[in-house]
């Protein structure tokens, strides 16, 4: 909990980042079904009003609803087109908003009944996916951010000199500022951007408040203002539709935070945010409002600004709630100009990019699936991206999914990562090896004389193969992990002695001769991961410096499981202060890193075997 000054700061900031893309659904469907200009005013006011509700549950959160991390709420766009497609079908006007409505109210109830079972699908949200998602919602933005750039809109004009300096000027000043300042100037960056060009644009007679005398001082907005809902089982499976694609993203949003703040996003996580979603989503139909879900655009905020404090969008909602009962307030905010706008959020959509570029970071790309799985989605989301017309050429139900390249691209990153990670596992327990190259399932594995078991799975550690001859006694396995649990058994239970020479035969960490594969295959894939392979000649030194003074004093390498780190300075950081245990800590400490190594090397076979799995590289062929 901040100070409220910089609660109140920090929120706003929150809120002028997010109130163009929070009024643009609202004025897109009413032109769409032909609403009257004061409807349009009572919907955009009526839509602040729910987005503070929405934000608050969502960022507060209570009893099992809201994840309790900096998210704040909007109108998903995924539903413009299908809302303007029952309105439409319903006749227009008034009568169409009804049944909007009417949808948008069960959608909501049925979002909020089925988030405890979607969260149970978290096992289907590995780096790969959610990395995929995130880094596809960053970049499909930066389209809507450049368009603002140009002057937004029918005003759009790429050849407006004035609109380009407003934007690259925004921009700049936003860069500068992270750049020069330090604390609380650095982190309002976006809000000072936002200000000072709007207030060069008002100067130079590009920005307008002529909507702020002609707005009302108070407008407050009252359940089911334009009449009952009506309920239409066409429009309302529609909508469920839309709900279910919007939990996609609301679960990439939700991975990206939980990136951003350093908390780690489980299954109820998912389900507290998604009932959230679906409750604030039921509340907007009956405020007058639409769909709900996170906005990434201030997920980049918060990554940019590094503000993690979830009061700072409790803050924002309040204020949200305050602009929607004050519509002269929001017609102040609304006249920040396109440009203006577009010039901050081309950083904070890049921003969210990076994010998922962060999290793919972990992904294991030596594994040939993942490039798939990557390069599938995000090349068909900025197909549709770049050439969002070919919706057109198909039925209108499927426009749905190839009317947004992230709507398309997350279920693509979802789907096969199912195909090639998880389909296929019911033909039996394959343990190692690759199909057609020597493929061993568990029942081979159970009947292995002790030479062709060592052969297959001596790899798992350095050096001595006593750990696989020790696990071949503990035969038959029950399952994998069965087989799994037998190698961490033999580490754990061989004697000091066998232990420490074990820890002897591993290479040092950024050698040459692991870039070289004198350490063999194994090795060099582990110190691959963070890039030990390719040091520069200073990183090169500084590790020869560290792994060394620990050879010296311990008497064995620095034995640190690569795959588990983010980055080569973590692993430094780490050799540095182990360098301070005592001899007894560190042989316990080497072990349980020689277990991770083990555990993700069987983890290679166990992937390399997946009845799916083409026989990438051949790696496995002499097993």
């Amino acid at each position: 909990m901040l100070p409220v000054p910089k609660l109140a700061v920090y929120g706003f900031q929150h809120v002028l980042a997010f109130y163009a893309g929070a009024v643009i659904v609202p004025i897109l469907l009413a032109s769409a079904i032909g609403l009257s200009e004061q409807q349009l005013i009572h919907l955009i006011n009526a839509d602040l009003f729910t987005c503070g509700i929405a934000s608050i549950i969502q960022a507060q959160g209570f009893w099992k609803v809201g994840v309790r991390l900096p998210l704040l709420q909007g109108v998903t766009f995924t539903a413009v087109s299908p809302m303007i497609a029952i309105g439409m079908a319903a006749g227009g006007g008034t009568d169409g908003l009804l049944v909007i409505y009417g949808s948008v109210i069960v959608a909501g109830l049925a979002t909020f009944l089925i988030a405890p079972w979607f969260g149970r699908l978290i096992k289907y949200f590995p780096p790969v996916v959610t990395g995929s998602v995130i880094t596809i919602i960053g970049i499909a933005l930066l389209p809507v951010g450049a368009l603002d750039a140009v002057g937004g809109g029918a005003a759009k004009d790429p050849t407006n000199g004035r609109y380009l300096a407003y934007a690259l000027g925004t921009l700049a000043l936003i860069v500068i500022m992270q750049r020069i300042f330090r604390g609380f100037l650095a982190t309002i960056a976006v809000l000072a951007g936002l200000v000072v060009g709007t207030l060069v644009a008002w100067a130079l007679g590009d920005a307008h408040f002529d909507a702020v005398a002609g707005s009302a001082w108070v407008g407050v907005t009252s359940p089911f203002y334009f009449g009952l809902p009506k309920f239409s089982i066409a429009a309302i499976i529609s909508m469920i539709v839309v709900m279910l694609i919007t939990a996609v993203e609301t679960t990439g949003d939700v991975f990206a935070t939980g990136e951003i703040v350093d908390k780690k996003v489980g299954r109820e996580d998912i389900s507290r945010a998604l009932r959230a979603d679906g409750l604030a989503t039921t509340l907007g139909g009956v405020l007058n409002s639409f769909p709900y879900t996170c906005f990434a655009e201030n997920v980049g905020l918060v990554r940019l600004t590094r503000i993690k404090s979830r009061y700072v969008v409790v803050a924002a909602g309040v204020i949200m709630i305050l602009l929607g009962m004050l519509p002269k307030a929001g017609a102040i905010v609304a006249g920040i100009p396109h440009p203006v706008l577009g010039g901050a959020a081309l950083a904070m959509f890049a921003t969210v990019a990076v994010v998922g570029i962060q999290t793919l970071s972990r992904v294991d790309f030596n594994d040939h699936r993942n490039i798939v799985i990557v390069g599938t989605s995000l090349g068909l989301a900025m197909l549709v991206t770049a050439q969002p017309d070919i919706a057109k050429a198909v039925p209108e139900w499927a426009q749905i999914i190839l009317g947004s390249g992230i709507t398309l691209g997350s279920l693509t990153a979802i789907l096969l990562n199912i195909l090639f990670h998880h389909v296929g596992k019911g033909r039996g327990a394959a343990v190692a090896g690759t199909p057609g190259h020597g493929e061993i399932r568990l029942n081979r594995v159970n009947e292995m004389s002790q030479e062709e078991f060592v052969a297959a799975f001596g790899q798992l550690f350095q050096g001595p193969v006593w750990a696989a001859e020790n696990a071949y006694t503990r035969r038959p396995y029950a399952d994998t992990q069965a087989l799994r649990r037998a190698f961490q058994d033999a580490l754990f239970g061989a004697t000091p002695e066998q232990q420490r020479d074990l820890m002897t035969h591993y290479p040092a960490l950024g050698s040459a001769a692991v870039a070289e594969g004198e350490t063999g295959q194994m090795s060099a894939r582990d110190q691959a991961t963070v890039g030990l392979t390719r040091l520069a000649d200073e990183d090169s030194d500084e590790f020869l410096r560290v792994t060394g003074e620990y050879e010296r004093k311990f008497g064995f390498p620095l034995i640190v499981c690569v795959r588990d780190m983010h980055s080569r300075e973590e692993i430094l950081h780490q050799g540095e202060i182990r360098l301070h245990n005592s001899p007894a800590q560190e042989h316990a400490a080497a072990l349980i890193e020689i277990a991770k190594i083990a555990s993700h090397r069987f983890d290679d076979l166990v992937a390399g075997a997946n009845p799916i799995h083409a026989a990438r590289l051949q790696r496995f062929e002499n097993l």
